[in-house]
């Protein structure tokens, strides 16, 4: 592959506005006229009758499927035999990060097109041509690279502002490292999420996608902790899900995620929600980096004001083992991680290293 051959990419429509899950039909119906809807537990049942009223009224087939709380390769599989049974022509995923996930590589693997509404506004994996897929005791296995972005990704800010403030703020912490890994995947000329290399404008997304969290990421976590939604909430909602998607898509990650993915194998974390511990992976990051005092100081207070975890501790860490540790270092290195985004090498022994300094750094600041 050429070094000059960049990318941007990006779903094909990113619909934002309130009231969105019963115009569900609108959405879908120039895809096909027989949907297979994955849910998560919670919204099941209002999805199948709110959404499903509209899809009968327009003469269109509807399956509303509970989703089995992990994304492995046995559930992508049952939902692929399940499809292939109703002669379904188009996968709808509802719900967090992974039912959305699941829903992209079950559309891909039967070759047939994705819309994804996301419940939560915690990642930006509603936007990216990726499935992170894990193992059944909850460790990460591998990514599974998409040819194509979901063809539309609808954002109920109504739905998204009603959810737990938690999982809105880990949405906050997932974008928090997207320009940061952009930025040292661009020094590298390293390979972003689609294996071309880091564009001018996926740097930019994610630029703006830091801007605007820092701008107005406190807002709107006060008024999500009041259950509303307000422009705030609604600019910090294109950020997370759209800015952050497809400025990591475009611009590359790096150590942030390496790390975060390295982290699942400890089973005291598994708790913490993705952008949670991707935050710590980004203090990790900028030790590594040697980041200005500044920088870090900036980041942290950031992390503290909308109340995103800090400390190994705040995350849930037990207790701090020395092997357990050492694994999540040499995972975080492994051959296909994105690692080797970073502009230096980075041995395992390094980010353990970083690993320590970036909780004693946090323990120092958090207070």
């Amino acid at each position: 592959m050429s070094k000059s051959v960049k990318s941007v990419t990006s779903p094909k429509r990113f619909i934002v506005g309130q009231n969105l899950l019963e115009d569900l039909s609108t959405y879908t119906k120039t895809y096909g006229d027989h949907a297979y809807v994955i849910c998560d537990d919670f919204i099941l049942d209002r999805a199948n009758k709110e959404a499903g009223k509209l899809f009968e009224d327009a003469g269109h087939k509807s399956e509303f499927v509970k989703f089995n709380y992990q994304i492995t390769q046995e559930e992508i599989d049952r939902h692929r035999e399940a499809i292939r049974q109703t002669n379904a022509n188009v996968v709808v995923g509802i719900g967090g990060g992974k039912t959305l996930d699941t829903a992209k590589a079950t559309a891909y693997y039967e070759h047939l097109p994705v819309v994804i509404f996301p419940t939560i506004a915690s990642t930006d994996a509603p936007c990216t041509a990726l499935s992170v897929i894990y193992n059944t005791d909850g460790s990460f296995d591998r990514y599974l690279f998409l040819p194509s972005n979901p063809d539309v990704v609808l954002a109920d800010t109504n739905i998204l502002a009603a959810a737990p403030t938690r999982f809105f703020v880990a949405g906050i912490g997932d974008a928090l490292a997207t320009y940061f890994e952009a930025r040292a995947c661009y020094r590298k000329n390293g390979d972003n999420l689609v294996n071309l290399k880091p564009s001018l404008a996926g740097l930019g997304l994610a630029k703006m996608c830091y801007d605007t969290i820092l701008e107005y990421g406190l807002q709107a976590k006060i008024a999500v902790d009041n259950g509303i939604s307000t422009p705030a909430v609604e600019n910090t909602i294109e950020a997370t899900i759209y800015l952050s998607g497809v400025g990591a898509e475009a611009g590359g990650l790096a150590a942030a995620h390496a790390i975060h993915n390295g982290m699942t194998a400890v089973p005291s974390l598994h708790h913490a929600q993705h952008g949670e511990k991707v935050v710590f992976g980004l203090l990790t990051q900028l030790v590594l980096e040697s980041a200005p005092k500044e920088e870090i100081e900036m980041v942290i207070n950031f992390i503290k004001e909308v109340g995103l975890p800090l400390t190994l501790k705040d995350l849930g860490l037990d207790e701090f083992r020395e092997e357990e540790w050492r694994k999540v270092a040499e995972d975080a290195c492994a051959e296909g991680d994105t690692m080797g985004n970073m502009p230096h090498p980075v041995t395992p022994d390094n980010v353990y290293q970083a690993i320590i300094a970036a909780n004693a750094l946090a323990e120092y600041y958090h207070n």
